[in-house]
């Protein structure tokens, strides 16, 4: 029987939700190889393909779990994703992991690393330091000490050792997969009442846990399917990038609440693993001095990826150019630093357009959002007004 849209949506949801990575500790029993979770933002997820091993995407459990030891780890002013990763790996949810690599985000996650090699010596536990310097000679000789490091790491654990063949295979994996992933994001920019952000959202989120196979299939299936609908029709909303979520993750109920406001988000920085890379890695002479290059010189704008002084906020106003928005909802979590230090300069950046933009924070087990859902439709109300004016 030929998979609906609903079906493949609640399929992608429920993977999404899957705190105690059920699909996971299938794909192990199948295979008997390796899976090794990380952090949001950014991980070389070909690196440990090209290994036989399957990189898992960790983002909490939202508001489905309770934190109980995880708060004994941290103090009440950081932000909820490591208490909640803590109480995970305490409640043997995380156990299938053979490791997890931390990906340089800020001073917490950094300290969350230690955390978790003081709980689980057994496990691997590696933090991903990443260049600031963008120079070939400097920061590309640094990242790629980091990605052997962590290569020959996972081999000495019983993954395959990292060969340039095999490597090669990957990033081809992976670039389709991309490729997959930007025809979506267009496809949303061009008729967001086809793609609603809330559908495609946790379409995405199953990548994190799907081996890249299987979630390149169900991309293609959600594209033609959800193209093929022709019951979605356009409503008069507001076009809206929303910008700050790129680790914590938003619950599914806030964007929800986003697009019943009266917003269409035609432009996000949601689990942004999938979309670092702006294009495809190149698949010629040296693998691994590709993945480095594409690292430097390819990855989008972020809070935790150095940018030039005086051009923080640029992006963000050609991502509101290049998707046609209205304005900008700055959506990030709480006391999440490198988005709340960058928020600053962003704003002044539209303002210096006159772009309409608004803010609120959430933390990934928000269960309330009647003031989120008055102020984005006040907001959405008000760029209606003024654009007819």
């Amino acid at each position: 029987m030929t998979e609906t849209l609903p079906a493949l949506v609640q399929r992608a949801t429920e993977l999404s939700r899957d705190w105690r990575l059920s699909s996971v500790r299938a794909w192990k029993q199948r295979t008997g190889a390796l899976a090794i979770g990380y952090l949001p933002v950014y991980v070389p997820r070909e690196v440990f393909h090209a290994q036989g091993v399957l990189p898992v995407g960790l983002t909490g459990a939202g508001d489905d779990l309770e934190i109980i030891k995880g708060d004994a780890f941290y103090q009440s002013y950081i932000c909820h994703l490591p208490r909640s990763t803590i109480e995970l790996g305490l409640n043997g949810s995380l156990d299938c992991l053979d490791g997890i690599v931390f990906p340089a985000t800020c001073d917490v996650i950094r300290n969350l690393s230690g955390v978790w090699r003081m709980q689980f010596p057994s496990k691997m536990s590696r933090y991903l330091d990443v260049p600031q310097d963008f120079d070939r000679a400097m920061g590309g000789v640094f990242y790629r000490h980091e990605l052997e490091d962590i290569a020959r790491e996972i081999h000495e654990r019983g993954g395959r050792k990292l060969e340039a063949e095999a490597l090669r295979a990957s990033i081809r994996v992976y670039n389709e997969n991309r490729t997959l992933v930007r025809e979506l994001l267009t496809l949303r920019r061009e008729a967001p009442w086809k793609l609603p952000t809330a559908e495609l959202y946790v379409v995405l989120r199953a990548g994190l846990v799907l081996p890249v196979e299987e979630h390149s299939a169900m991309l293609r299936r959600y594209r033609d399917l959800a193209q093929a609908d022709a019951e979605r029709r356009p409503r008069d909303q507001a076009r809206v990038v929303l910008t700050g979520s790129f680790c914590e993750q938003p619950p599914l109920g806030l964007i929800k609440t986003l697009e019943r406001a009266g917003c269409y988000i035609v432009d996000d920085d949601f689990v942004p693993v999938l979309h670092w890379l702006r294009g495809d890695v190149c698949t010629e002479g040296d693998p691994l001095a590709n993945l480095v290059t594409a690292f430097l010189e390819d990855s989008i704008d972020s809070p935790v990826r150095y940018c030039g002084d005086g051009t923080k906020g640029q992006e963000l106003v050609q991502r509101v150019d290049e998707s046609k928005a209205e304005g900008v909802l700055f959506c990030a979590p709480s006391f999440c630093d490198p988005a709340l230090l960058d928020q600053p300069m962003a704003q002044a950046a539209l303002d210096g357009r006159a772009i309409p933009w608004t803010s609120f924070k959430y933390s990934e087990n928000t269960g309330q959002f009647h003031v989120i859902r008055e102020q984005a439709g006040t907001f959405a109300d008000s760029i209606k007004l003024w654009s007819e004016a």
